[in-house]
């Protein structure tokens, strides 16, 4: 990406004073040098390759299928589009217009970013309800009875995200600091791998439109089940293509950060295509899995009532559950992935047993808003490329309206979560780095800070909750 003229909080990263530095490992420029770290048990590595394989098989054996159905389902759609009353010059250009916005938005939502961290913080927390909101309204005035339903969840999701943005509002500070820091200075070349990574989304997504718009012509419930394999389908891919970016890109941000070479972004992703596709595709299944579980859970404990502590408690056989899963596939697993040529499962295990090695590193870490703030961009994404091809085809053709909107929506928070996977893959890498030498002297006051404010407020609380339950008694015991 194009280094800023000026950033605000780079010049924050300063050696305040001489640190005595833990002992790193060898630089992880090739796969092999990894960390002093015993080789694999001969099962296990012949296990990794296994499933590596498999998934990696399973990845191009979808690919495949897939675009042989949507060849098929494109030509059986405009052979027997005019028996049917079906409209293609009606149904595709809104529907293919907005899947070109929400790359054109994709990408100039990451400059915002690059320039500008703090502001592309709050504009996206203000943004993207409102955005969200006119979707539904769009949704309400199509008329029917569905439309308004779904209308009426995508009003109550902007009120969700209003509500979360207020709640969060102290955790802003934080997260444009470490922001800034992470994506001070890219890797060379994150501009050409960010480019293609959403021209590949959005020539792919058009590809699956005329598949999509094939099925619908016919309208059977044969097609429908077609439509639902090829949206799963752009789904797992777009993730995949997600993530390998965000190896590619962590990679190069991890050796920078923990050993001050530079490494380019282009030549990681090369090389990531080309030996850790299989990691990718099990890190691509296996991280949205544990984000929905863990976040079903945390939802249901703030609900009730009950403080974070509970998620981490394991009293709780949810929580339990759910803490093992994030132990076994999380997003930083990803950067040793692409450092040191680890399996997935592997390297999720080992980055968060790293987080925990280190005394209130995994609260800052789990309270991270980047996630949130890459999610929420995405459906700003979806957003405008909804409302783009649903204004278009409401004047148009009113049938095809909500059809068409859901499909432009879902289309485009998947280019929008595919745009900013470099910013994230910076933030992992920030991270990762500092769990295995926190004393680097790279590495600024930023992260001690927000571990020493977490333990004065978990100090705080635990009096107030000593002295109510000490006034308590004493009133007990009064007669």
């Amino acid at each position: 990406m194009p280094t800023p003229a000026r950033n605000n909080h780079a010049s924050s990263v300063q050696i305040q004073q001489p640190r005595t530095r833990s002992p790193l490992p060898p630089s992880p420029i090739a796969f092999k040098e990894q960390q002093g770290r015993p080789p694999p048990t001969t099962q296990q590595t012949i296990t990794g390759k296994l499933f590596r394989n498999l998934f990696k098989g399973l990845l191009f054996s979808q690919l495949t299928l897939t675009s042989l159905l949507v060849i098929v389902l494109t030509i059986r759609g405009l052979i027997l589009a005019s028996s049917h009353h079906f409209h293609p010059k009606k149904w595709y250009p809104p529907l293919l217009a907005s899947v070109a916005v929400s790359g054109v938005a994709s990408l100039a939502w990451q400059c915002i970013f690059i320039y500008n961290p703090p502001r592309a913080v709050r504009a996206t927390f203000w943004l993207s309800p409102i955005l969200t909101c006119s979707v539904g309204i769009l949704l309400v005035l199509i008329g029917t009875a569905v439309d308004a339903g779904v209308g009426a969840v995508f009003v109550l999701f902007a009120i969700t995200q209003s509500l979360y943005g207020c709640w969060i509002t102290t955790r802003l500070e934080y997260t444009d600091k470490i922001l800034s820091l992470s994506t001070a200075f890219p890797p060379a070349r994150t501009r050409e791998v960010t480019t293609l990574s959403i021209f590949i989304s959005v020539v792919y997504s058009g590809f699956l439109v005329t598949g999509i718009g094939g099925a619908t012509s016919t309208r059977t419930n044969l097609d429908l089940l077609f439509i639902s394999v090829i949206l799963i389908g752009l789904a797992w891919t777009m993730q995949v293509l997600k993530n390998a970016q965000q190896v590619a890109i962590s990679r190069a941000r991890y050796v920078n950060f923990a050993h001050g070479e530079d490494m380019d972004a282009w030549s990681a992703l090369l090389v990531t295509v080309k030996h850790l596709t299989g990691s990718i595709c099990i890190g691509s299944t296996l991280v949205p899995i544990t984000v929905l579980i863990r976040g079903s859970i945390r939802s249901v404990n703030l609900m009730s009532g009950s403080s974070d502590e509970v998620m981490y408690s394991g009293a709780d056989c949810f929580s339990t559950l759910a803490n093992k899963m994030v132990t076994c596939g999380n997003r930083w697993g990803f950067v040793h992935v692409g450092t040191y040529d680890k399996g997935f499962v592997e390297a999720s295990s080992d980055t968060w047993k790293k987080f925990r090695s280190h005394n209130g590193l995994e609260k800052v870490i789990d309270s991270d808003l980047t996630s949130s703030l890459c999610f929420l961009s995405a459906v700003s994404v979806g957003a405008v490329s909804s409302l783009t091809a649903g204004i278009w085809v409401l004047l148009v053709h009113k049938d095809y309206a909500f059809e068409v909107t859901l499909y432009a929506f879902i289309i485009g928070y998947f280019v929008g979560r595919v745009g900013l996977a470099w910013l994230q893959a910076c933030v992992l890498a920030y991270y990762v780095a500092y769990s295995e030498d926190p004393q680097n002297i790279r590495f600024d006051g930023t992260i001690p800070q927000r571990i020493q404010r977490f333990q004065m407020l978990r100090a705080h609380r635990d009096n107030r909750e000593h002295e109510v339950g000490r006034d308590r008694q004493e009133s007990d015991e009064s007669p």
